[in-house]
């Protein structure tokens, strides 16, 4: 949980405490940008985006209890553009990529990436960033329980794909 007296002062502008709020949840936020966008370079370049953006407009954060979720929509917002720049890219010619040696630890990703874009990211908020249904819900300025009816159905058309990858 955050500190509320360390968010307050990040929030007053204390370069400091905001580096160590960054520093506090380094992990969760690379985990998140990996998830979406599963690429290293790309996941440190997010959180190197998040960092200037929370320097730049950490003053806007209303109420310092919901520090971390701000940072996280914030990063989710860089993930998703970042994928957006990455779509209109065109290439001349073909690319090979290296191979991967566990394709094993993508088929999860690639699964969830079947899914549509906001079923997408319900799922790494709830499983990846481990945030309550709660949070989910002031994340997304929706009500509680439409965020467990949306989890549930984003389950059942996981669990479907699932079941047609199997065969």
């Amino acid at each position: 949980m955050v500190r509320i007296e360390l968010a307050k002062s990040a929030i007053e502008g204390d370069e400091e405490a905001i580096l160590e709020l960054l520093k506090e949840n380094e992990e969760i936020h690379y985990r998140t940008a990996f998830a979406y966008l599963r690429n290293e370079h790309d996941a440190i370049e997010a959180i190197q985006e998040l960092t200037y953006r929370t320097f730049k407009k950490i003053h806007t954060v209303k109420n310092p209890a919901y520090i971390n979720t701000w940072l996280v929509r914030i990063l989710i917002n860089i993930c998703l553009d970042m994928k957006k720049k990455q779509e209109k890219l065109i290439f001349k010619e073909p690319i090979e990529l290296p191979s991967v040696p566990d394709e094993k630890q993508f088929e999860i990703a690639n699964l969830i990436e079947q899914l549509p874009k906001d079923q997408q990211e319900l799922i790494y908020l709830k499983y990846f960033q481990d945030l309550k249904n709660q949070e989910i819900a002031q994340l997304q300025n929706i009500p509680e329980g439409t965020v467990k009816s949306r989890l549930h159905s984003t389950l059942k058309k996981l669990r479907t794909i699932i079941g047609k990858e199997e065969i």
